[in-house]
């Protein structure tokens, strides 16, 4: 085997599928009839395409909306922590995303974007608002005047969820708030 062979990018499947299975299952036992569930809404991992070495989607449940990243090339993946944060420059601007770990996915990391979901009054709406929340994160208008400057996509400092400074909320970024 040659060095080149060594180095060469392992690239994982599109997890989509994958997720939309553990978290219907998580849907069905662990949050069955929980007052935190969004009855009207279903599972459903949207939008995922690869950006830099990652997998990138939004992760409808009944519970939450998350900007959701995983594995594509191994090589490159870098996991954190449980609840350590890493930030991340897209267009739009600077984005914090929480570690996790789940025993059948393995390693995550996930952007807030809603929870709970009682804001949606079906999966349509939900679905409308993940798409426009996915398109919404490389449009470089709406990155705020005093964020970083422009740079290229790339991931920032590490810390521990709920310490230091913050970004642009993610409803303003939503709502094109800056």
């Amino acid at each position: 085997m040659t060095d080149a062979d060594a180095t060469a990018a392992v690239c994982l499947p599109c997890p989509a599928t994958r997720l939309e299975a553990r978290f219907r299952a998580i849907a069905r036992d662990a949050m069955r009839d929980l007052p935190t569930v969004n009855p009207a809404l279903d599972v459903a991992a949207l939008g995922f395409q690869p950006w830099q070495a990652h997998w990138l989607g939004v992760l409808v449940t009944p519970w939450f909306m998350n900007l959701w990243l995983m594995p594509r090339d191994v090589s490159r993946w870098h996991p954190i922590g449980e609840r350590e944060v890493r930030e991340y420059v897209f267009p739009a601007g600077v984005f914090e995303f929480i570690g996790g770990r789940d025993a059948e996915l393995g390693d995550y990391q996930a952007c807030s974007l809603f929870s709970p979901m009682f804001e949606f009054a079906d999966a349509a709406a939900a679905h409308a608002t993940a798409r426009a929340a996915l398109d919404a994160l490389f449009d470089a208008s709406l990155r705020a005047v005093d964020a970083v400057p422009h740079a290229p996509d790339a991931a920032r400092t590490t810390r521990t969820a709920g310490h230091g400074p913050t970004s642009m909320s993610k409803r303003d970024f939503l709502f094109g708030r800056r």
